[in-house]
C-alpha cells in the first residue's frame, strides 16, 4: 500500500486509497482503489459497500440525529415533526411487533380467503395496496411530454427478473428452489398447514406471469413499451379485466392509457379467467404475505432476510433496526427530512460552485458534438439544441411538497400506517393524471446519494447528498472535482444521448431527431460498447450484459471524456502542479476510480450481472478507461498492458 497516507487539503486525493504493490497500467482498479477496499471490509449487513454507500452511512448518521431529535418530543398533532416522530418510533418499537405477530394482517388475509365469486377479482385488484398482477402509476406521455398520462407495467413475480424462472445455470436453479423453499416457509409462519403445495402453486403462476414478460434488455425500448390507446381499445385488448370497476376502485377517471408491456397483461388477464379460484387467492395471499414480512415481527422479518438477505445476496445479517427506521421514515417523508437536511448540512457556496461546474460540463458537451466527425451538421445541430434545453436541478427543489393528507395515527400498527403512507403516495401520482407536467417535481430527495437524468422532462438533477467528498470537495483543486462530481455530470448529461435517451427530443418527446445515415453510425458504435462488456468475465464463467447496461456505459464513456475537457478547459490558463508525484491528469483519474471503490460479494455479483443497468464498479473502470485516450497519455498505457485496446477498436461516441 501507499508509503504515505493522508488526503490532500488540495488535491482531494486520499492516498491511503491506493494500492501501490500493483502497477497502475495492468490493473487501474486495483491500483487506484485497493487500498479503499482494504480499509473498507464488507461488515455482516451488506452485500456491497462502495463510495456510494459510506456516504450515504454517513448521510444516515446525520439523518437520524435530526429524526431523533424530533421523535423525542411532543409534536402538534397532524405538524410534519409529528408524522416523522411517531413513523420512525412506530419503526424502532420491535417489542409491540412482536407481540402483535401475525395478526396485523390476519384481516387482509381472510378478505382474500372469504372471495368466492371470480367477477369479484377487478375489483378488489383495483383497491388493493397488498397484490396486483400489474402496475399502474402517471408519468409523462412519451409522445405528448408536457401532458401526463396513465402507464400499466409488469408486475405479480416476485423474484422480478424473467431470467430468474427461465435459466438454468446452477446458480439460478439454486435461487429459484430455495425461492420455493422460502414460499413454503412463510405460508407456515402465518399458520397455513399446506404450504409446500401453496409454494408449488405460487411458482406455477409467477412463472406463467414471468413467462409473458419483458427481460431487463426489452425493458430499455422506449418505443417499444409506449402503446397508448383509449380505455375503451384497452376493454377489448384485455377483456378478463372488468375496466371500468377496476379504474373506478381506484378512483380513476381517465380515457386513454398507455400499456407499458401489452402480452404480459393480455396474460394476466388471461390468468384471472383461466386459473383456478383458489389458486389466485393463493398468489394474493403471498404477496400480502411478502409485501408485509419487513414490517412484523421479528421472527417474520428475519425469516423473510433468510432469503432475500443471505441466500439471494450473500448478507450476513440485516442492517441494525436505527437504519432500518431511517430508510422508512425518507421513504414516508422523504422531502419533508430533506427539508431540514439541507438546512443544516448543505452550504450555499456548493451550490453555486456546483451551478459553475455544470455550465462548464454543458459547454465541454457542446465541443465534443462539435468534434464528432462521423455526425452531420443536422444532427449536430439538433443535438445543440438539446443540449441547451437542459433543465438543471442543483440541491434541493425550489418549492417542497406538502404532507398534509399524510395521517399517521400511532394507535394503529406499524404495517397499517405504512399501508397509509403507500395509499397517500398512490393518491399523489394519481393527483397528476391528464394534468400538465410539472417541471420542478423532484424524483430523488435532496439527501439521496444519487444524481439522475430525466429523458421525458430533458433534466438533469443532483441531489445535496451526492455533492460531498469524494464526489465533490470545497477544498480541492479541479483536478479532483472534475474527475469525480465532473463525471456525475457528463455522466447525467450524457444520458440524454445514449441509446434510450438519444431517442427522446428537445421537449422530452419520443421523436427521431438524427438523420438517417448518422442513427446508423450512432448505433454501430453502441454495439461496439455493448459487445465489449459482453466479453467481460465478471465471475467464472459468467459474462456482463452489455446491452443491459449499454445506457449506463455510454454514459461514464461521455461522462469521462466531456469532464476531461471541461476539466482542460479550466486549468488552460493556470494549469495545475504535480503533487505527490501525480500530474493533474493523473489525479484526474484516480480522482473517478475512487467514485467506484467498493467490495462485493459472490452471490451480489450474480444478482446484479443479471439485473442492474449499471455496469460492475470494477468495470465501471477497468471497462470504461481502455476507451478513453486521454488515460492512455496520462498514464502512459502502452500495448503491453493488459487493458490496452487498439486504438481502431475502441469506443468512440460522445
Amino acid at each position: 500500500m501507499a508509503a504515505s497516507c493522508k488526503k490532500q487539503q488540495t488535491t482531494g486525493i486520499n492516498l491511503c486509497n491506493l494500492d501501490t504493490t500493483v502497477v497502475a497500467q495492468n490493473d487501474f482498479y486495483q491500483y487506484a482503489c485497493g487500498g479503499w477496499m482494504e480499509n473498507n471490509p464488507l461488515t455482516g449487513e451488506y452485500s456491497r459497500f462502495g463510495s456510494f454507500d459510506k456516504l450515504a452511512e454517513n448521510n444516515r448518521k446525520q439523518l437520524n440525529e435530526l429524526i431523533e431529535e424530533i421523535a423525542s418530543k411532543s409534536q402538534k398533532k397532524g405538524s410534519v415533526g409529528q408524522k416523522i416522530g411517531d413513523i420512525y418510533n412506530l419503526a424502532m418499537d420491535t417489542a409491540r411487533r412482536n407481540q402483535e405477530g401475525i395478526e396485523t394482517l390476519r384481516p387482509y388475509l381472510e378478505a382474500i380467503a372469504a372471495i368466492n365469486d371470480r367477477n369479484q377479482l377487478s375489483e378488489d385488484l383495483g383497491k388493493s395496496m397488498d397484490y396486483a398482477l400489474w402496475g399502474m402509476y402517471v408519468d409523462a406521455d412519451e409522445l405528448n411530454s408536457s401532458m401526463n398520462i396513465l402507464k400499466t407495467y409488469q408486475a405479480g413475480f416476485g423474484l422480478g427478473e424473467k431470467e430468474y424462472y427461465f435459466d438454468q445455470d446452477e446458480n439460478t436453479t439454486k435461487i429459484r428452489n430455495a425461492y420455493q423453499e422460502h414460499i413454503a416457509r412463510m405460508f407456515g409462519l402465518f399458520g397455513f398447514t399446506d404450504g409446500k403445495e401453496r409454494a408449488k402453486t405460487v411458482m406455477r403462476l409467477e412463472t406463467r406471469l414471468a413467462g409473458a414478460a419483458k427481460n431487463n434488455v426489452e425493458l430499455r425500448d422506449p418505443m417499444a413499451n409506449y402503446n397508448k390507446m383509449s380505455i375503451a381499445d384497452l376493454k377489448t385488448l384485455v377483456p378478463q379485466v372488468d375496466w371500468d370497476v377496476f379504474l373506478g376502485a381506484m378512483n380513476i377517471h381517465t380515457d386513454s392509457i398507455s400499456v407499458g408491456q401489452i402480452q404480459h397483461l393480455q396474460e394476466a388477464g388471461k390468468m384471472l379467467a383461466e386459473e383456478p379460484l383458489e389458486d389466485l387467492k393463493t398468489l394474493f395471499i403471498w404477496q400480502t404475505i411478502e409485501g408485509a414480512a419487513s414490517y412484523l415481527s421479528d421472527e417474520i422479518y428475519m425469516a423473510n432476510f433468510e432469503f432475500y438477505g443471505k441466500i439471494l445476496s450473500g448478507k450476513e445479517e440485516p442492517s441494525p433496526l436505527w437504519k432500518r427506521a431511517v430508510g422508512i421514515v425518507n421513504g414516508t417523508l422523504g422531502e419533508a427530512v430533506g427539508q431540514l437536511y439541507v438546512q443544516k448540512y448543505f452550504p450555499p457556496e456548493a451550490k453555486a460552485r456546483m451551478v459553475q461546474l455544470v455550465k462548464n460540463l454543458q459547454i465541454a458537451l457542446g465541443e465534443r458534438i462539435d468534434e464528432q466527425e462521423w455526425m452531420s451538421d443536422a444532427t449536430k445541430q439538433k443535438a445543440h439544441e438539446k443540449l441547451d434545453a437542459f433543465y438543471v436541478k442543483i440541491g434541493y427543489p425550489d418549492k417542497w411538497r406538502d404532507y398534509s393528507d399524510l395521517d399517521i395515527d400511532p394507535s394503529l400498527s406499524y404495517y397499517e400506517n405504512l399501508k397509509r403512507a403507500a395509499k397517500f403516495e398512490q393518491d399523489y401520482s394519481l393527483s397528476f393524471l391528464d394534468k400538465p407536467v410539472d417541471r420542478d417535481k423532484w424524483y430523488m430527495t435532496p439527501q439521496t446519494v444519487n444524481a439522475y437524468y430525466n429523458p421525458s422532462t430533458n433534466e438533469i438533477c443532483f441531489p445535496a447528498g451526492i455533492l460531498q467528498y469524494p464526489f465533490f470537495d470545497m477544498n480541492a483543486d479541479d483536478a479532483f472535482n472534475y474527475g469525480a462530481i465532473g463525471v456525475v455530470i457528463g455522466h447525467e448529461m450524457t444520458h440524454g444521448f445514449d441509446d434510450q435517451g438519444a431517442q427522446f427530443d428537445k421537449d422530452g418527446n419520443l421523436n427521431n431527431w438524427w438523420t438517417a445515415e448518422d442513427r446508423e453510425k450512432f448505433e454501430a458504435r453502441t454495439k461496439v460498447m455493448a459487445e465489449f462488456f459482453n466479453k467481460i468475465e465478471v465471475a467464472p464463467g459468467i459474462f456482463g450484459n452489455g446491452y443491459l447496461t449499454l445506457g449506463e456505459n455510454i454514459a461514464d464513456h461521455g461522462g469521462l471524456n466531456v469532464a476531461f475537457q471541461a476539466f482542460k478547459n479550466a486549468t488552460k490558463n493556470a494549469p495545475l502542479a504535480e503533487q505527490d508525484g501525480f500530474t493533474p491528469e493523473q489525479r484526474f483519474f484516480l480522482a473517478y476510480a475512487n467514485v467506484w471503490a467498493g467490495n462485493i460479494r459472490p452471490e451480489q455479483i450474480l444478482v446484479q450481472t443479471k439485473s442492474d443497468p449499471h455496469s460492475l464498479g470494477r468495470w465501471r473502470v477497468n471497462g470504461a478507461l481502455p476507451h478513453i485516450n486521454a488515460w492512455y497519455e496520462a498514464w502512459n498505457v502502452t500495448e503491453e498492458s493488459p487493458l490496452y485496446v487498439a486504438p481502431e477498436e475502441r469506443v468512440s461516441i460522445w
